[in-house]
C-alpha cells in the first residue's frame, strides 16, 4: 500500500504542474491579448470543486460580498456535502450560487481560479472559443471584443499554441537541470562483459548468448534501454563481440520493436547469471536452505544459466496452474527440483513446492541486478554543456516516442495503450527526485506532442483551423466548427476509456 501511495503522490503531483503550466500557457497569451479567461482550474470539477477563489467563504476571508447566483455547474465540496444531508433531512436545500458574470457584480467579471476533485487533467475556459465549455448559445451571440473569436488570426494562434510551447520548453528545461544536477549515470555495453542473454528469434539472426552489442551502422550502443532496442530494430548490420573479435550480424532493419520487447523472453536483456541477492524469510527457498551469494543452476529438468531464464521456466509454471483441475494437480505443477551453487562453490539440491500468491508463482528469492556486476559510468556536465545536452536528448526521447506511434495502429499496439495506471506505474515506489523529474519531463513533452496533434478537440485541432484561416483569410462556419468539435471529443473519449481498460484488464490479469 505504501509502494502505491508513492507511486500515486509522485504521478498527482506531475500532472499538477504539467495542467498548472500547459494551461498557464494558455492563459499568458489570451491575458496578452486581452481575452478573457472565465475559469482556470487545476484538474477537472465535474459537480464540485475543492476550492475557487469565488467561493463565499473565501470572499468572506477577503471581506468580500458573498455572491448570490450562479451559472457554473460545480459548487464547493463542502457546500455539496451540507446538500446532501439537508436533502436527505429534508431541510431547504442551502445551495449558494453565482453568476460571474451578472451585471450586478460587474466589477467582478474575471478568471475564477479553481482546485477541481478530479485529477483528469484540467481546463482554461476561454470566452468566445469553440470547446467543450462553450454552449450554442452563448457562440450565437454576437461577438464581444474580449472574446477569442474577435482576436486576430495570428493571436489565437498563439493562444492556442501556448499550451504546446510552455510543455515544450519545461521538457527542454527540466532535462538540462537533471543533466547539470544529477550528470548522468549509466551501464554502458561495451562495459558487461558477459555480454547479452538473447531469445531464440534473436538467435535466427545470427546473435548468440554473451556477445556484448557495440554498434550499427546508425552509431554506437550506449546503455541498455529503450532506445537500444529500437535501434536495433532498424539496424541492418550490427557490430557485436564475441570471444574477443567483432563480428557481423546482419539484420533486415525493420524488425517489429513492439514484438521485440513483449516477447517472452524479450529480444535480449543483460546477461545476469542466476545469483541470489537475498532471501525472502518463511519461504520455500529459506526452508529449502538457499542462502544469499547461492546461484541457481537448475530448475526442474532445464539448466538455468541467467535469471532470464529462470523467469521464463517459472511463467510456463504459472501457464500450467491454470490447466490445473485438482490441489494434487497444482502441487505436481509447483513442485520442482532445484539445484544451486552455494557461494562456497559446493552443489545442493531440494524438492521444492513454490509458492503461489494472487496467480503469481514464488520462489522466495531477491534476484541479483547488473549493478551487482558492473560499476556504473557517470558523466557529469557543466552549466553551457547541459544547455546543450537536455535540448538534445529531449530531441532524441521525442523522436523515439513519435517513431513508436507506428504501433499503436495494430492490434498488440491497441493492448499497449495504457491510461492513467499505466502513466503512474512508470514513476518508482520509491522517492528519487531525479528520477521524478525525468518522468515529469517524459511526460511534458509527451503531452505536447499529443496536443499538437491536429484533431479537433485537441490544441492542435484548433491550430490546424487557424492556419487554414490564415491561408485561406476565410473562417470555418461555426456549425462545422462545433461539429468538429464534438466528433474530435468523440474520438478523445473513446481513446481514453481503451486506454485505462486496458489497465483494469491488466491489473485483473486479462491481459
Amino acid at each position: 500500500m505504501e509502494e502505491f501511495l508513492i507511486r500515486a503522490a509522485q504521478f498527482i503531483l506531475a500532472i499538477t504542474i504539467l495542467v498548472f503550466l500547459h494551461e498557464g500557457g494558455h492563459f499568458t497569451f489570451a491575458k496578452m491579448f486581452g481575452t478573457r479567461v472565465s475559469r482556470f482550474y487545476v484538474f477537472a470539477n465535474w459537480k464540485f470543486h475543492l476550492w475557487s477563489s469565488y467561493d463565499n467563504w473565501w470572499r468572506r476571508l477577503r471581506g468580500k460580498e458573498p455572491i448570490t447566483e450562479r451559472d457554473d455547474e460545480s459548487v464547493n465540496f463542502v457546500q455539496e456535502i451540507k446538500n446532501f444531508y439537508y436533502k436527505l433531512t429534508g431541510k431547504k436545500d442551502l445551495i449558494v450560487t453565482k453568476n460571474v458574470g451578472n451585471k450586478k457584480y460587474n466589477d467582478e467579471v474575471g478568471t475564477e481560479y479553481g482546485i477541481g476533485w478530479l485529477p483528469l487533467g484540467g481546463y482554461c475556459q476561454i470566452d468566445g472559443m469553440i470547446d467543450e465549455t462553450q454552449t450554442a448559445e452563448k457562440l450565437a451571440a454576437p461577438a464581444q471584443p474580449w472574446e477569442f473569436r474577435s482576436k486576430k488570426a495570428y493571436q489565437r494562434l498563439l493562444i492556442m499554441a501556448g499550451g504546446v510551447m510552455v510543455n515544450f520548453v519545461l521538457a527542454l528545461i527540466l532535462y538540462s537541470a537533471i543533466f547539470y544536477t544529477w550528470g548522468d549515470k549509466y551501464y554502458a555495453l561495451e562495459d558487461m562483459k558477459m555480454g547479452m542473454k538473447f531469445n531464440d528469434e534473436a538467435k535466427s539472426y545470427g546473435f548468440q548468448d554473451g556477445d556484448i552489442l557495440l554498434r550499427s551502422e546508425r552509431g554506437e550502443f550506449k546503455d541498455f534501454s529503450g532506445n537500444t532496442m529500437r535501434e536495433l530494430s532498424k539496424s541492418h548490420d550490427v557490430v557485436v563481440l564475441r570471444n574477443g573479435r567483432e563480428c557481423l550480424v546482419p539484420l533486415n532493419g525493420d524488425l517489429n520493436l513492439l514484438s521485440m520487447l513483449k516477447a517472452e523472453p524479450v529480444f535480449c536483456v543483460p546477461f545476469i547469471p542466476a545469483r541470489i541477492d537475498s532471501i525472502i524469510p518463511n519461504t520455500p527457498a529459506a526452508k529449502a536452505g538457499m542462502r544469499k551469494g547461492d546461484t541457481i543452476v537448475k530448475l526442474g529438468s532445464k539448466n538455468i544459466d541467467t535469471w532470464t531464464t529462470f523467469s521464463v521456466e517459472v511463467s510456463r509454471m504459472a501457464d500450467a496452474l491454470t490447466d490445473a483441475k485438482t490441489q494434487r494437480d497444482s502441487t505436481a505443477v509447483l513442485a520442482n527440483n532445484v539445484v544451486w551453487k552455494k557461494a562456497d562453490g559446493t552443489m545442493d539440491t531440494a524438492m521444492v513446492v513454490f509458492n503461489c500468491v494472487e496467480k503469481d508463482v514464488m520462489l522466495g528469492v531477491v534476484m541479483s541486478r547488473v549493478a551487482d556486476f558492473y560499476q556504473p559510468r557517470h558523466d557529469e556536465y557543466t552549466f553551457l554543456e547541459s544547455i546543450q545536452k537536455g535540448p538534445a536528448y529531449a530531441m532524441e526521447v521525442l523522436g523515439g516516442y513519435v517513431s513508436d506511434l507506428k504501433y499503436v495502429a495494430s492490434k498488440e499496439g491497441a493492448k499497449s495503450l495504457g491510461g492513467f495506471g499505466a502513466m503512474g506505474s512508470m514513476f518508482p515506489t520509491y522517492w528519487d527526485w531525479m528520477v521524478f523529474w525525468k518522468m515529469t519531463a517524459f511526460l511534458s513533452i509527451v503531452l505536447a506532442f499529443m496536443n499538437i496533434i491536429p484533431i479537433p478537440g485537441l490544441d492542435g485541432g484548433h491550430i490546424l483551423f487557424l492556419l487554414v484561416e490564415v491561408i485561406t483569410r476565410k473562417q470555418p462556419s461555426l456549425k462545422f466548427m462545433q461539429i468538429s468539435q464534438n466528433i474530435g471529443m468523440g474520438f478523445l473519449l473513446i481513446l481514453m476509456v481503451v486506454a485505462n481498460l486496458n489497465d483494469i484488464l491488466r491489473w485483473l490479469g486479462v491481459m
